[in-house]
């Protein structure tokens, strides 16, 4: 066997480097130098929407996929694997509580640039979908990628972080659409299918993380029920409903195991 022989293949060494360009690019938000990376025939195919995208589309599909918090918004599961002039990348999303998108893109090099991207996601749920949660829009007629559920719902979190929208008790689904630029079947889609709960679940368990933030403050006596209407619920019925499911107590029990 000679030196020859061992020597790297110059078409893997190639490719890994301008894979690693791209992979930096996304890490560091760096748009233009993304964009600068794409073949002029490049072809993007995100089998998860069943959709090809070429050139003149994907500059809007990079400003929209693109995270704009400080957090890292990928997890890699493993490195960069390289054969020839093409690389293969694992990563993990994680949406919420309720499931976690697996995502892989097989990228082809050509003269230097990405000439095509072949990206597969898989939404993998952490418990199984509840009855009449199966009837909903398909992924891939909510015009979003796999990145951009994930952009979703990161975004509706900050949302109801930052703006406490849940304090109105006649909030409703329209409004968070307006407020935050996504459709109502987009949200639907993500509270139903992604994070196995109806709208009014999601706003009800943001008013009692509310709640149980005044209770930690307030000073005897303490009148929940009035707690409860400043939190933004509108019946006590769905919040005596709300507060069992969640702390498995009566709002009495849990006074009293709290004073105790």
């Amino acid at each position: 066997m000679t030196t020859a022989d061992f020597l790297p293949d110059p078409q893997t060494a190639a490719t890994r480097e301008v894979v690693m360009r791209y992979h930096l690019s996304w890490k560091h938000r760096d748009i233009d130098a993304v964009l600068a990376l794409y073949h002029p025939e490049v072809e993007y195919n995100d089998f998860f929407q069943s959709r090809c995208l070429h050139l003149a589309e994907l500059g809007d599909y990079v400003r929209a996929t693109m995270p704009t918090g400080p957090d890292d918004f990928l997890v890699h599961n493993d490195r960069i694997r390289v054969d020839g002039d093409t690389a293969f990348i694992q990563y993990s999303l994680r949406v919420g509580q309720g499931g976690t998108f697996r995502t892989s893109e097989a990228i082809t090099v050509r003269d230097g640039l990405i000439w095509r991207i072949n990206e597969y996601a898989l939404l993998t749920r952490d418990s199984p979908a509840r009855d009449g949660q199966t009837r909903r829009p398909a992924a891939s007629r909510l015009g979003l990628s796999a990145r951009q559920m994930g952009l979703l719902a990161r975004d509706i979190e900050e949302y109801f972080q930052r703006s406490q929208p849940y304090l109105d008790p006649a909030l409703d689904l329209h409004q968070v659409a307006s407020a935050t630029g996504y459709t109502r079947n987009q949200i639907s889609y993500l509270l139903n299918q992604m994070l196995g709960q109806s709208f009014y679940q999601y706003v009800n368990q943001a008013r009692l993380q509310h709640l149980l933030k005044l209770l930690d403050v307030a000073q005897a006596p303490v009148r929940i029920d009035e707690l409860a209407f400043t939190a933004g619920f509108n019946s006590l019925s769905a919040f005596y409903r709300c507060f069992r499911q969640h702390t498995g107590l009566s709002p009495k029990a849990y006074l009293t195991q709290r004073q105790g």
